[in-house]
């Protein structure tokens, strides 16, 4: 298999961008204890399962490396008043067939419209600097919330798009975004 993934050059960090109530920024250090945290939670079956510390580390570093190798990567999502809620963005790791967007947010912060205003920025943003016709969101058909998100995001099932290597299809659903106002 050749990895090629997509490049956007000439961005050595994330763009901060602003939404009316989140600040999407680069991840920095002091954000690894509640990414850490996430992912002891049993909420994380769906986002790769269970992780010590230790394992999460590698994923939080390459996280951030994404942006000055590839240009995109993944934000931290915070309030203006500075609590993080979760993480966006867009990624394109070897295993994945095409640039997905994901996210997560913290269970305090769930239900509050934080997730879909994070993914409506980090995709306007995706569609506006990549060379990119679509996004897709590899979802586990269980996770009924990220699910509901997707469709409330405008994407919808493909059937015909592979999954992640390795994946299988009664584990992954494959939603797809399309820029508004293209099919």
């Amino acid at each position: 298999m050749t990895y090629a993934p997509l490049r956007a050059p000439g961005r050595d960090n994330a763009p901060v961008i602003e939404t009316d109530r989140l600040r999407l920024r680069p991840l920095q250090f002091e954000d690894f204890a509640k990414v850490a945290a996430f992912f002891t939670t049993p909420r994380a079956r769906y986002v790769g399962d269970l992780k010590t510390p230790a394992a999460v580390w590698p994923e939080f570093c390459a996280n951030i490396a994404c942006w000055p190798l590839l240009g995109y990567g993944t934000w931290a999502v915070e309030t203006h008043d500075g609590a993080v809620v979760g993480q966006v963005g867009l990624n394109f790791p070897p295993q994945f067939p095409e640039l997905e967007l994901g996210w997560v947010v913290l269970a305090e912060f769930e239900g509050r419209g934080l997730a879909h205003e994070a993914a409506v920025a980090a995709r306007a943003w995706a569609f506006a600097h990549l060379p990119v016709s679509s996004l897709v969101s590899y979802i586990h058909p269980d996770n009924t919330r990220s699910r509901a998100l997707a469709e409330r995001l405008g994407a919808s099932p493909d059937p015909d798009a592979p999954p992640p290597d390795g994946a299988d299809l009664s584990q992954t659903l494959v939603y797809r975004h399309r820029p508004e106002g293209r099919t």
